[in-house]
C-alpha cells in the first residue's frame, strides 16, 4: 500500500482469539516494562492522530523515517502478526495495509484501557507514544497478502452478502477509512470469530450496527463472508 492509500482498514480486535503468549514473551515484556517504564500517554484524540498522520504522510522522507522506526519498535509484534504485518495464523488479524489513523486509534485504546486484551494491553503500554505512532505508519505501508479462491461458489455467495451488508460502511473494495476497519485481505478464522461474537453480543464485540447486521447472518453466510473477504484486493 502506498502513502496515498490511507483509506484502508482492519477488523477490530477484542479478546485474544489466539490464546496466551508464551512464557518467554511474557517475561520479555515484563523486562521491557522494568527497564523502560510503562509509557501511559493520555488518551489521544482521533482528530489529532489523523492530522499528524496526514502531515507525516505528506512527506516521503518523513514517512520513510517514521516507518523504519516503527518497524524497529514492532519487533515483538512479529511473534503473532508477522514481520510485515501478515499473520502466519488464520485466527490472528493482519495489520498490513491497515489505515494508519484507524490502526493508531486502536493502538491508543489498548494503551489507555478502552480496549482490553491480556497480551496486547501489557505490550502496548510498554511502548512510548512515538513508537505507537510509528508502528501504525509502518504497518499501513506494508502490503497485505490476499487469499486464493478455494471455493468459487462460496466466495460468490460471500460477495453477494458483502455487497448488501458490508459495502456501505467498509467500502466497495473493503478498504474502510480512518474510522472503520479495513477488511480486504483479512484472516478468515479471525473474521468468522469476530462476526460470531458480534452476533452473540459478546462483551468486547458490542456494537449496535455490527450487532444488528450479524444477527441477520446464518452460519453459512458468515462462512461465505470469511471465504470472500480474505480474497479482496
Amino acid at each position: 500500500m502506498t502513502r496515498a492509500e490511507f483509506g484502508y482498514m482492519l477488523g477490530e480486535n477484542t479478546k485474544s482469539p489466539h490464546g496466551y503468549p508464551s512464557m518467554n514473551i511474557r517475561l520479555s515484556i515484563a523486562c521491557l516494562a522494568t527497564v523502560l517504564g510503562v509509557a501511559a500517554a493520555p488518551p489521544a484524540l482521533a482528530a489529532d492522530n489523523a492530522e499528524r498522520v496526514r502531515q507525516v504522510a505528506g512527506s516521503a522522507a518523513d514517512f520513510e523515517k517514521a516507518s523504519q522506526a516503527g518497524k524497529k519498535a514492532a519487533f515483538f509484534c512479529v511473534n503473532c502478526h508477522g514481520e510485515d504485518g501478515n499473520s502466519a495464523y488464520d485466527y490472528i488479524p493482519n495489520l498490513a495495509g491497515q489505515n494508519a489513523v484507524y490502526l493508531l486509534n486502536q493502538i491508543e485504546k489498548f494503551a489507555d484501557g478502552r480496549r482490553q486484551d491480556e497480551f496486547m494491553s501489557g505490550l502496548i503500554k510498554v511502548l512510548k507514544p512515538e513508537d505507537r505512532f510509528n508502528m501504525a505508519l509502518y504497518y499501513s505501508g506494508e502490503t497485505v497478502k490476499t487469499a486464493v479462491v478455494k471455493d468459487s461458489k462460496q466466495v460468490a455467495h460471500g460477495q453477494q452478502i458483502y455487497e448488501r451488508a458490508c459495502k456501505s460502511c467498509h467500502g466497495a473494495q473493503g478498504y474502510g477509512n480512518e474510522k472503520i476497519a479495513r477488511l480486504a485481505g483479512q484472516q478468515p478464522v479471525y473474521l468468522k470469530k469476530a462476526l460470531e461474537d458480534y452476533r452473540a453480543s459478546v462483551k468486547l464485540r458490542k456494537d449496535p450496527i455490527m450487532g444488528s447486521i450479524a444477527r441477520r447472518l446464518k452460519d453459512a453466510d458468515i462462512d461465505a463472508l470469511a471465504a470472500y473477504i480474505p480474497t479482496m484486493k
